[in-house]
């Protein structure tokens, strides 16, 4: 055990001279000019808030009625861990390079130029859709209580989101922790609800147990079709986990922090959607009236509320809906007025992106990136509920070419690094390397081809065109930079070439104590120091 200690300390006052040479020399160029304020109980709950949002809350329903109960646990299953996949690729990346735009910036540097434009401008669009299909979620909630003029409901949430982004990144990072920690809650209570529900607590009185697995066409509704079909209403309700990495440039202690949350996703996705989607199809079944309409009052959660006769349940349910629909919205501004901020810093934009207030926020790409977001009011012309279904084909998609994409830049990046002999510097190592990535990028590319399949036969024009329509917008402004603003000339990097020394991350003195401190903790000391540095 003192060998082990001894071998710890020396390896703490190696990271010291390295951090005192590289500060002397200069070696390291920092492009960072955000606020790095998000602590790791910021981090984590931000995290927590992008797992559990519109998708989970409005789109579970439809997806028990379009492909049964079981198509709906393997869905979140098979999604799942394509994003525990990808997540680990993610962050060995951005603890390495914890920058501001994290995956986006990465495209270009172990890829090419068109490569980082494109990746960047399709999730910079991904944020945007997503601000809009919040804000047209808040009015088929608030349809639930009122008929009061949706573009006021719009108007009001959309300046409260503005006012969040533009002030203190903390005042982002303190309102998205205590309206995680209200999801959560909410979701424990869940739980306990449905198992008593289940258990005879019931409008019938009687005991359920699995007999809506084997009731009518359950537990495959309409077979392969209902089966595929669900894979981009999963990939719309757990997008946002890779978001976490934007936070990078702005994330106290990055190599302790990312790694902690990356690890946390395995059982982030168990909890919030596994065995929600297990409870759900225990409780409801398939066919229950009106369980495919986007109103909350026919929500899962609510159903399970009811029954076992709650009082006031339906309200109850509506407001934590609510509040997790702003939650997800805050969330999706946060990280798309960074992409912004990127495109402005890389060049793709004007450099007007890239302006700071004297909180060091970039009020500038947080403005536009919000206006983008007022795409909300066009429901008045389609219906809100069929715009916010075109926003989450959108968005669901988006999510899966972004993550397919991390996954081939996580492979390049590996391949640069044993080409330079540098895969010994790794802070954080992805364990699954290389069958995590390569899974991904063959499984994943597997979903986005097939999961519009059910348009096809009988041929579904709207509904091709909602399935596919995002799967254009990705090779068409690769072209566009490769062909009209590089003429051609835009080849990819060499591994040779690679650059792994701009922006990456050293730790300081005082975060190399702290590391030294907290493996010095054993037992009780140690669990306390964790729960208060995580969660307080």
């Amino acid at each position: 055990m003192s060998d082990s200690i001894e071998k710890s300390s020396d390896a703490i006052k190696h990271d010291l001279e390295l951090v005192d040479a590289v500060s002397s020399l200069n070696e390291v160029t920092k492009t960072e000019s955000l606020n790095r304020s998000l602590s790791t109980r910021h981090v984590n709950m931000i995290t927590i808030a992008g797992v559990i949002g519109t998708g989970l809350y409005l789109g579970t329903g439809k997806m028990l009625a379009t492909g049964g109960p079981l198509s709906l646990l393997l869905n979140y299953a098979i999604i799942g861990l394509v994003v525990f996949f990808m997540m680990l690729s993610l962050g060995e990346m951005s603890v390495q390079f914890p920058i501001s735009g994290s995956f986006t910036v990465y495209a270009k540097r172990f890829g090419n130029d068109s490569l980082g434009f494109a990746i960047l401008l399709n999730y910079w669009f991904n944020d945007c859709c997503s601000v809009a299909g919040d804000l047209v979620a808040l009015q088929l909630v608030f349809q639930y209580w009122t008929d009061f003029h949706w573009w006021v409901i719009s108007l009001i949430f959309w300046v409260f989101l503005l006012a969040l982004n533009v002030i203190h990144v903390r005042l982002y990072g303190e309102t998205e922790y205590w309206l995680a920690l209200l999801k959560v809650i909410t979701i424990l209570i869940f739980f306990i609800v449905s198992i008593i529900c289940n258990a005879g607590k019931n409008d019938s009185g009687s005991y359920i147990g699995f007999k809506f697995w084997s009731y009518g066409d359950a537990p495959f509704v309409d077979g392969i079709r209902g089966f595929s079909s669900l894979f981009v209403s999963a990939a719309y309700a757990m997008g946002g986990l890779e978001s976490v990495s934007l936070t990078a440039g702005e994330t106290v202690n990055p190599v302790k922090v990312i790694p902690r949350t990356i690890k946390a996703t395995f059982w982030r996705i168990m909890i919030f959607y596994i065995f929600t989607a297990f409870f759900i199809g225990m409780n409801i079944p398939y066919d229950y009236p009106n369980l495919m309409t986007k109103t909350v009052a026919t929500s899962p959660f609510t159903i399970v509320f009811q029954q076992v006769g709650a009082k006031g349940a339906g309200s109850f349910m509506n407001a934590v809906i609510m509040t997790s629909i702003l939650s997800a919205g805050n969330h999706a501004l946060f990280a798309g007025s960074r992409l912004a901020f990127n495109l402005g810093s890389q060049g793709y934009l004007p450099k007007f992106f890239t302006r700071l207030n004297r909180f060091k926020i970039p009020y500038v790409a947080v403005i536009i990136t919000w206006l983008v977001g007022g795409l909300c009011f066009g429901s008045a012309f389609v219906g809100a509920g069929t715009l916010w279904s075109w926003l989450q084909a959108i968005v669901g998609l988006s999510n899966l070419i972004s993550w397919w994409l991390i996954a081939v830049i996580s492979i390049r990046f590996r391949r640069g690094l044993a080409k330079q002999n540098r895969t010994h510097e790794l802070l954080f190592r992805n364990w699954t390397y290389p069958i995590g990535p390569w899974f991904v990028v063959l499984f994943g590319g597997f979903i986005i081809i097939i999961q519009g399949w059910s348009t096809i036969s009988p041929f579904d024009v709207s509904g091709f065109f909602q399935s596919y329509l995002e799967l254009l917008v990705f090779p068409v402004t690769y072209i566009f930079w490769w062909l009209i603003i590089r003429r051609g000339k835009d080849r990819f990097v060499k591994k040779e070439d690679m650059d792994f020394d701009t922006d990456r991350y050293f730790q300081s003195p005082e975060e190399l104590e702290e590391k030294e401190y907290a493996q010095s903790l054993k037992g009780w000391a140690k669990f306390k120091y964790n729960f208060v540095d995580n969660f307080l």
